[in-house]
């Protein structure tokens, strides 16, 4: 798609993305008309993001949150205690085993809010997570004192994965997709 607004950086960028990186993005840009922060007016939110792309993510076998309750959640164990039982875990919107990837859908004040940043701190400590997959919005739209402002989260995200993978001070056990909407 030469016109689409979904556009995408792979970390390192010492390496090629692997075959299921172009499955993920095509999910998008297949539905990039109702998801696009490019062209809608108002975006939105990660849960209604998800809603949209539930049925194609699930047929590239991510299992996929069904919802906010606790039982409809997605969870990757971060320690095991007694009996292998997990002691501590952390949720994910998505994740799909066979890749060892999870995916986190970050919508509205995902750049503001600080989400890309604890996105990435937890995926550090998730067992069985060796892909991150970060999509986040090209551009969110808000009013500050009154006025219409922009926050090109994709751009602000790109910049932070580049600085982390790019420093020798850093070595993350995770490839990275940040992909804008």
């Amino acid at each position: 798609m030469a016109d689409s607004g979904i556009r995408f950086t792979y970390f390192p960028p010492t390496e090629p993305p692997p075959p299921f990186v172009n499955l993920v993005v095509g999910v998008f840009r297949a539905h990039e008309h109702s998801v696009s922060t490019r062209d809608l007016k108002k975006g939105l939110t990660s849960d209604d993001v998800m809603g949209v792309l539930r049925n194609d993510l699930t047929g590239l076998g991510f299992t996929v949150e069904g919802g906010k309750q606790k039982a409809r959640k997605i969870q990757r164990p971060v320690f095991y205690g007694e009996n292998g039982v997990p002691t501590l875990h952390y949720e994910i919107d998505a994740y799909q085993h066979e890749w060892r990837c999870g995916l986190e859908i970050e919508a509205g004040r995902g750049w503001m809010g600080n989400a890309v940043y604890r996105d990435l701190v937890q995926a550090l400590v998730m067992v069985d997570v060796d892909y991150l997959i970060l999509a986040v919005a090209n551009t969110y739209r808000y009013t500050s004192s009154g006025r219409p402002a922009v926050s090109h989260d994709y751009d602000n995200a790109r910049a932070v994965a580049q600085a982390i993978y790019g420093h020798t001070r850093v070595r993350m056990p995770y490839k990275l997709l940040v992909l804008g909407y």
